[in-house]
């Protein structure tokens, strides 16, 4: 009867600990600039902030640090519902906007954002080897600008190859709209420079799944920017970046976009944690 009753208080300790469902949390409003940069700019202080939503009982978990869209002149930080209860940690970035700051700043911002995730993401349990990161539209284009010019990353002492992977949804790949309107040319006009993401393909950059909209739906032919910067990324030698177009879907695709993106997320967090 004893041995019974260990057996059974054995039995019940395993299944429970088997059968726990992940719970979540969510911590908000965390400044990821220094307390001196914050403290010196109300906008900053106000907007430059970060909401991390996690699995409070996992560890060594993935982190997705996701930017929203809004052209660069809108929007807020966000964890889109698509990538909760995944397993997975969010980062939700909220940055500047023009017409308050130039664009670049943007870009500035969004760095500082990955940076403060490398250094402080072991703190919530997660591991910093394994930080994607992604946006939607502009928030696709900070993903892009980040993960390709090293320059944006190397002012906080990371390097921009540590990104496990990078998956921008409809990210313009040419100079963003809002800096050519900033220097007064046309929406229609394309424009290739360094604050383009095609200026800095590279063969050694990380993982970089692509996704856009219908061609035909799609805004001032974004699918075929996101085809030439694959297109050039393959001439440079690179095999690690793929594109998928979503028939029948416009610029707000991200319904069929997010189950893809996680799918990406798991195939690399599986293959690096079986080398």
């Amino acid at each position: 009867m004893k041995k019974l009753a260990v057996f059974f208080f054995f039995f019940c300790f395993v299944f429970s600990v088997f059968s726990q469902k992940t719970e979540y949390t969510v911590v908000s409003n965390i400044p990821y600039y220094s307390d001196a940069i914050t403290q010196s700019d109300p906008y900053i202080k106000e907007t430059c902030v970060l909401d991390v939503y996690y699995p409070k009982n996992k560890t060594n978990f993935a982190t997705v640090v996701w930017f929203h869209g809004g052209g660069l002149t809108g929007g807020s930080k966000e964890l889109p519902e698509a990538l909760k209860d995944k397993g997975l940690c969010v980062i939700g970035v909220g940055y500047r906007l023009s017409p308050k700051v130039k664009a670049v700043k943007c870009i500035e911002d969004a760095a500082a954002a990955v940076a403060w995730t490398f250094k402080n993401i072991r703190n919530y349990g997660g591991d910093p080897s394994l930080i994607f990161v992604s946006g939607h539209s502009a928030g696709g284009y900070l993903t892009c600008m980040i993960g390709l010019d090293k320059k944006w990353l190397n002012v906080y002492g990371i390097d921009a190859n540590s990104i496990a992977g990078l998956i921008p949804l409809s990210a313009q790949t040419i100079t963003h709209f809002t800096i050519r309107q900033e220097r007064g040319i046309k929406d229609t006009q394309p424009v290739v420079d360094e604050l383009a993401p095609l200026f800095h393909v590279r063969a050694d950059a990380p993982p970089m799944l692509l996704m856009t909209g219908d061609r035909e739906l799609e805004m001032l032919g974004r699918y075929e920017e996101n085809a030439y910067l694959l297109r050039m990324m393959k001439l440079t030698g690179n095999t690690t970046t793929k594109l998928y177009e979503f028939d029948g879907y416009g610029h707000g695709m991200t319904e069929p976009a997010f189950p893809l993106l996680i799918k990406n997320v798991r195939e690399i967090v599986k293959a690096k944690q079986s080398k």
